[in-house]
C-alpha cells in the first residue's frame, strides 16, 4: 500500500471525555506529573512520554451526538485531511464530527466506521515535527 491508497501516517492523539473537565485536568496532572501544555474552552491537552504523545481531555458537553459511540477518541495524523475524510465517507463511514479547525495548525474530523467504531483523523503539527526528527 502506498500513500495514495492510505494517508494514515501514525497515531497523533488520544482524547477522553470528562463530565468535569476541571477535575479531570487536576487528576491527570497528578497522574502524569506534568501540567497540560494546551488549554482552551472545553479541552486540555498533555504531552507525555519520550515522543511527546498527546493526551487530550474533552468536556463531554462538546461530544457529538448524545447516545452515540462512546470511549476514547484515537486520532491518526493525515497529511490531507479533507481527501481522507471524503474517502472514508465514500467507503461507507458515517460522519461523526465534521472537519473542524482547532487552531494552531490542528484540524480534526471523525467518522463512525461500518462496525460502530469512532475513527478520528487530524492534521497535527506536533506529530509532523516529531516524525521529521526521526
Amino acid at each position: 500500500m502506498n500513500t495514495s491508497e492510505s494517508s494514515f501516517r501514525g497515531l497523533a492523539n488520544v482524547s477522553f471525555f470528562a463530565d468535569d473537565l476541571d477535575a479531570a485536568r487536576v487528576w491527570y496532572t497528578r497522574v502524569l506529573g506534568t501540567e497540560p501544555y494546551f488549554i482552551v474552552d472545553g479541552y486540555v491537552e498533555f504531552r507525555i512520554g519520550d515522543h511527546a504523545d498527546e493526551l487530550g481531555i474533552i468536556d463531554r458537553r462538546f461530544a457529538p451526538g448524545a447516545g452515540g459511540p462512546a470511549g476514547a477518541v484515537v486520532s491518526w495524523h493525515v497529511d490531507d485531511l479533507a481527501a481522507t475524510f471524503d474517502r472514508l465517507i465514500a467507503l461507507g463511514a458515517a460522519v461523526h464530527d465534521g472537519i473542524r479547525e482547532r487552531g494552531h495548525g490542528f484540524t480534526t474530523a471523525s467518522v463512525v466506521d461500518p462496525f460502530g467504531n469512532i475513527l478520528a483523523i487530524m492534521t497535527n503539527p506536533n506529530w509532523v515535527e516529531h516524525a521529521d526528527r526521526a
